[in-house]
């Protein structure tokens, strides 16, 4: 048996890299998958890669309306959820002396807010003893420069599952944070720099 048969995954930033990547493996692992991200013709491009048990909205989790319309279809077709991975993430260059309000707001908007209110909309829908999975980044540890806002994004998303998991402890909802490195990410170019 499929590890995850018969289990309704819900997977922000699906549309490629770490969640396209993740959305393929839940679905041949069994589960169906609803998968969300901001543009449609690459979200339909990556539902046509995974062929089978895949839905996608198209959404920006940054923009609560887009939330709910996301746990709206969740919940008209498959009525709860067992596993989250909140993994829409978003992050540009910007040193402290050139960087803007529109790319500080930019970047927590959809690295926190976003991610905070994609946990929170999922609660009710989530049946007991599921998971959550939260897309942090090495940056949350590392200093960097031009990174400053990104990383301090992704250390609050690190801190989101240190109290996520003592608040779902009774619900047994299991709450992990990862800090994936890519070397070749295509929004900071064949860099070294700091990713995901």
């Amino acid at each position: 048996m499929k590890k995850l048969a018969g289990k309704i995954a819900v997977i922000t930033g699906g549309s490629s890299g770490i969640g396209l990547a993740t959305a393929k493996r839940f679905v041949a692992e069994g589960a169906h998958v609803v998968m969300t991200g901001r543009r449609e013709k690459e979200l339909n491009e990556a539902a046509a890669l995974i062929r089978d048990n895949v839905t996608t909205v198209v959404g920006d989790v940054a923009r609560l309306d887009d939330l709910d319309r996301l746990y709206t279809v969740v919940k008209e077709k498959h009525g709860h959820i067992d596993i989250l991975f909140a993994n829409a993430g978003a992050g540009t260059i910007a040193p402290l002396a050139a960087a803007t309000e529109a790319h500080f707001d930019q970047t927590f908007d959809v690295n926190v807010k976003g991610l905070f209110f994609t946990v929170q909309k999922a609660l009710p829908l989530f049946r007991d003893g599921g998971s959550i999975i939260l897309t942090s980044s090495v940056s949350n540890v590392m200093g960097l420069p031009g990174f400053s806002a990104y990383a301090a994004s992704k250390a609050a998303v690190r801190n989101f599952a240190r109290a996520w998991t003592l608040e779902l402890k009774d619900r047994k909802i299991r709450v992990n944070s990862m800090s994936p490195r890519t070397d070749r990410d295509p929004r900071f170019g064949d860099d070294d720099g700091p990713h995901s």
